[in-house]
């Protein structure tokens, strides 16, 4: 068993007091004491959200169906400067949403400030999480793990930035232009939207994770970085297949656009992967 001297030492370098076992009971209770202080942190950013909720719909939430969002005029200036022209520039969208149900405006108001406090709350959150699983871990791993609650949540926000500012307008564009038939005419309710909105940003953060991901899953011998490269190909077309599913039109550059920071997190990953595989292959040669 290759990780057999790995796994000795995980259990030799632990103290008696981190050996000690908490019971059952003693695990629910600081679980419970972890959400309690989550859940009142979320609230808090909920009434935060909510105090400034005029703002919060008209320049957050329907800010990419705005002329004046600013990735439509970012890409429209970097497209003429490619001597492309007006072929990447596009404009908002003369959305009218509507309201198909009585409580329809006020359920996904409330939806909207419970998911921006979760975004305000983020860091909190993962502290508590990070709280929690702390004691399980040893000296020697929290060393190696220092400066995650920053990490995990610098991913996190540039992940629902990239989904709001770049993902959001693209998606919100294609799939208002898109029709069937011009006899089809897309009108959309507030319900629809924010649950594409919702799933773009929230989901873009999530997949900023991918390199402490992959790093957590080379820590546990999951996946090493030799696999991570030897299947780059079939990332990078997956990768492309999203954007182009994603992009408005079928320009190359737009394309790009999406793909080159998924591409980026990929070869980050592959980098950490690496780095963990040259960490454990020193420790296999102090114990051989």
């Amino acid at each position: 068993m290759p990780h057999f001297p790995m796994a000795l030492k995980f259990f030799k370098s632990r103290t008696k007091e981190e050996r000690s076992e908490m019971s059952f009971v003693d695990h629910l209770e600081a679980l419970r004491s972890h959400l309690f202080r989550s859940v009142i942190a979320v609230a808090v950013g909920a009434v935060i959200a909510g105090i400034y909720n005029k703002f919060l719909v008209k320049n957050i939430l329907l800010g990419p169906t705005h002329n004046d969002f600013p990735t439509y005029g970012i890409i429209c200036d970097l497209g003429k400067s490619l001597q492309l022209g007006d072929a990447l520039c596009m404009k908002g969208i003369a959305l009218k949403l509507q309201s198909t149900q009585v409580s329809g405006q006020f359920s996904m108001w409330f939806t909207v400030v419970l998911i921006s406090g979760l975004i305000i709350a983020f860091p909190y959150v993962f502290y508590q999480f990070w709280k929690f699983i702390k004691p399980a871990l040893t000296r020697q791993e929290l060393n190696r793990t220092r400066g995650v609650i920053f990490w995990v949540s610098f991913l996190f926000f540039t992940g629902v930035f990239f989904g709001y500012f770049v993902v959001a307008p693209y998606a919100l564009n294609f799939f208002y232009h898109f029709q069937l038939d011009e006899t089809v005419e897309n009108i959309w309710t507030i319900n629809s939207y924010v649950n594409m909105m919702i799933p773009l940003v929230l989901g873009s953060g999530l997949a900023f994770q991918l390199p402490l991901a992959i790093l957590f899953l080379a820590k546990i011998g999951i996946v090493s970085a030799s696999f991570l490269r030897k299947n780059r190909k079939y990332a990078v077309v997956i990768i492309f297949i999203v954007a182009g599913i994603i992009t408005p039109g079928p320009d190359v550059v737009s394309q790009l656009a999406v793909a080159l920071p998924l591409m980026l997190l990929y070869e980050i990953s592959i980098f950490l992967a690496a780095r963990e595989d040259r960490r454990r292959a020193d420790e296999m040669k102090e114990w051989s």
